[in-house]
């Protein structure tokens, strides 16, 4: 009960102090840097407050704005001597305030001033944002400072540590439109499946919903990719193994995924497969392994930029695509003909 009472009454001469008295000292020497842990992590970040060249720090009110639907505020630290009260959280900001206690001289020089914690609720980006400081001296003269430090942090899915393909698709995530396969695993070398990929083109063009048909037996109705197929069809992204199949749950093979790749950039810019050309001929050892039918689709996916080889040398048109490929090449068309 003590300790709280003497928390109760630091937040309440703080508050004072900083509110009564007249913003005439001025530390104009004084500069304040926010320094973080590593950008992106699995979990936890921290935000390091730092003065530099400080005159006379006796007590301190530090706030910051953030996402609370995508951070939460796991604690405040400061190695000063003295009281801090806990990091106070309203809506999306917090702040975090401490003060020495006595008759003593305040902080001088190149200090670190406290350390906030914050862990992600979500995979994804989000940003702190350093927003304000007010400083008292031993004598009881304030500033308020205003500023605008920021840093982004970057929640990763646990089994993206060291892949080849995190960048790429940890941009994707932060554009909505891929997720993982629950909070902490992306499964990127897992397969992808021909009605996933059309539902990731669908999502990635903003294809409306329209009266389209169905013309597959074996795109059920009700399934979670009736009306995604539906919508790819009807916009000349896909096509069915026959006439009448789709083949939804089949993994997509790497010229499978090639061909709807580049029906999705003709459905854009409005120029026909056919008509497209390419700059040279397919140049991979394998490329009689290539299909007849997306013999031509290769050769615009690779002369683009879309697609690479599994290798320099093979191009493994028949092997099926991973998650991470088809996130790859999407984030690459998107780039390509320029969709945000």
């Amino acid at each position: 009960m003590r300790r709280k009472i003497v928390l109760a009454t630091l937040v309440c001469n703080l508050g004072c102090s900083l509110a009564l008295l007249a913003p005439a000292y001025a530390e104009d020497a004084s500069q304040f840097v926010m320094k973080t842990s590593d950008a992106e992590s699995t979990g936890e970040f921290t935000v390091t407050l730092q003065g530099e060249n400080l005159q006379d720090l006796y007590a301190y009110e530090a706030k910051f704005s953030f996402d609370a639907s995508k951070l939460e505020v796991v604690k405040a630290d400061t190695k000063i001597e003295g009281f801090s009260v806990s990091p106070i959280v309203k809506n999306n900001e917090v702040t975090f305030a401490h003060t020495k206690v006595g008759k003593v001289d305040g902080e001088k020089g190149n200090i670190d001033i406290g350390t906030i914690t914050f862990k992600a609720k979500k995979v994804g980006t989000s940003q702190v944002t350093w927003t304000s400081m007010k400083i008292v001296d031993h004598n009881l003269k304030n500033q308020s400072i205003a500023l605008t430090k920021s840093a982004d942090f970057t929640k990763i899915f646990n089994d993206l540590n060291g892949h080849w393909a995190k960048s790429d698709i940890m941009l994707m995530v932060d554009k909505q439109i891929v997720e993982g396969m629950d909070d902490e695993h992306f499964a990127p070398d897992t397969n992808v499946t021909r009605a996933q990929f059309a539902t990731l083109l669908a999502k990635a063009l903003n294809l409306k919903d329209g009266a389209a048909v169905n013309p597959f037996t074996d795109v059920a109705a009700g399934s979670w990719y009736e009306d995604t197929v539906k919508k790819a069809y009807a916009a000349g992204l896909i096509n069915g193994v026959a006439d009448d199949t789709f083949a939804p749950e089949k993994n997509i093979t790497r010229e499978e995924m090639t061909a709807m790749l580049m029906r999705a950039k003709a459905q854009v810019t409005g120029t026909k497969v056919e008509e497209m050309t390419a700059g040279a001929s397919i140049q991979f050892l394998d490329e009689s392994l290539v299909s007849d039918w997306a013999k031509h689709v290769v050769e615009l996916a690779v002369d683009a930029g879309y697609m690479n080889g599994r290798t320099e040398q093979e191009f493994a048109p028949q092997e099926h695509a991973t998650r991470a490929e088809s996130v790859v090449v999407l984030k690459r068309l998107l780039a390509g003909i320029n969709v945000k």
